[in-house]
């Protein structure tokens, strides 16, 4: 079993304390409470997806965790192909630095482990018929 962290991205922390931590301010400022404990959910919800967002390889599973609610299992054997994006679509990941993972016929998932190659290779130590699509040049063996 090994557990890779998220990695987070400064860009995409910076913009949500901004949008997140400016009105919650204003709302303290101005004793709107209602509106300040709403923000402080969503800020308790936003911080959490930060924290806890991991990505776990256990036996032949993947298993994806991103805050309180998404758990998320694959099968590692039926991935098919791996490949660097910087897609902003919602995804389990804290940063724009991803990696797409093409799984059984028609799925897919955006992550983003701290330890891209190292968690490529590992995934391919189980599975190494994976395809790898990666951007730069790396000591990494594609295919």
């Amino acid at each position: 079993m090994k557990t890779y962290k998220s990695k987070i991205s400064t860009g995409l922390l910076i913009l949500l304390i901004t949008v997140l931590g400016g009105p919650a301010v204003l709302s303290v400022i101005e004793h709107q409470w209602i509106a300040f404990s709403i923000l402080g959910l969503v800020i308790f919800f936003v911080a959490n997806i930060f924290l806890n967002t991991t990505y776990k390889i256990v036996g032949d599973m993947l298993r994806i965790k991103c805050g309180i609610f998404y758990n998320q299992e694959i099968d590692i054997n039926t991935i098919r192909k791996i490949s660097e994006t910087n897609d902003a679509i919602s995804s389990p990941a804290t940063s724009f630095d991803r990696l797409e993972i093409l799984y059984n016929k028609f799925d897919s998932v955006l992550i983003s482990p701290n330890e891209k190659l190292e968690f490529i290779e590992h995934i391919k130590t189980i599975n190494p018929n994976v395809e790898v699509v990666l951007k730069k040049k790396t000591g990494l063996k594609a295919g």
